[in-house]
């Protein structure tokens, strides 16, 4: 049986901290999966709203602790850049690990972080994103691996069996994660472009404070149409 809270993974960076006050903004009970809760800003983590179980990726029984408690989940985990020494499986084997969870205590959707290194074929050809993609495969292809290997997984097993999945593909994401820089962006935010690559609208960049509100909106069920796609989401009017 489902909870009622949203689960956040990868609430302690600055994207996850606009999140959980984009969340705690709109009133809903949250539950942050955190290794370092210490990471979490004091306002935010004195509010009553966020419950904090601490653990790792690996350890399947909190995970599985923290999925019985939510609705759905949004994560925001993936690859730092500067990061080269891990396994490019690390987030691949983690959603892998998850699903079956999910479906034991039947929570059916997700939120997963992608980029647009992934490639899907409706996207359009963007010389933008080929360029991203020549530096990324060439320069960083630990952290490059690692998000194609977690769209493959959306792709291979998340499809059916009861996981309502969508991929939301970003590049850029600036911005400040303090409150007054994450109400700013977020205000100035309400419109987004969410499609494919290329098209029309399109843009390289997001703020941090936008995104966190149009996932909120998603988990909300603003974007339910997307379930089974890998949206390209950026700043813009489209949606």
């Amino acid at each position: 049986m489902a909870g009622s809270k949203i689960l956040v993974f990868g609430g302690t960076g600055p994207a996850g901290i606009c999140l959980l006050r984009e969340l705690v903004y709109r009133k809903h009970a949250i539950i942050v999966y955190a290794r370092s809760p210490s990471k979490i800003p004091s306002d935010l983590a004195a509010s009553p709203l966020i419950e904090v179980i601490q653990g790792d990726l690996s350890n399947y029984e909190a995970i599985s602790s923290a999925v019985s408690k939510s609705s759905g989940i949004i994560s925001l985990l993936g690859p730092n850049i500067k990061d080269t020494k891990y396994d490019p499986a690390l987030y691949s084997s983690f959603y892998s690990a998850l699903f079956p969870i999910m479906r034991t205590h039947g929570v059916r959707r997700i939120l997963a972080m992608g980029t647009i290194s992934i490639k899907c074929d409706e996207d359009n050809f963007s010389l933008m994103q080929y360029m991203v993609v020549c530096m990324m495969s060439t320069f960083f292809s630990t952290p490059y691996q690692s998000i194609l290997k977690v769209g493959d997984v959306f792709a291979k097993e998340g499809a059916g069996n009861g996981i309502d999945w969508t991929v939301f593909r970003i590049a850029g994401i600036p911005g400040g994660d303090d409150e007054e820089s994450w109400k700013k962006d977020r205000n100035e935010g309400a419109g987004h472009f969410v499609g494919w690559v290329g098209e029309k609208g399109w843009s390289m960049n997001q703020k941090r404070g936008a995104l966190a509100r149009w996932l909120v909106d998603a988990i909300e069920g603003g974007a339910d149409q997307w379930i089974g796609k890998m949206p390209a989401v950026a700043a813009g009017t489209l949606s």
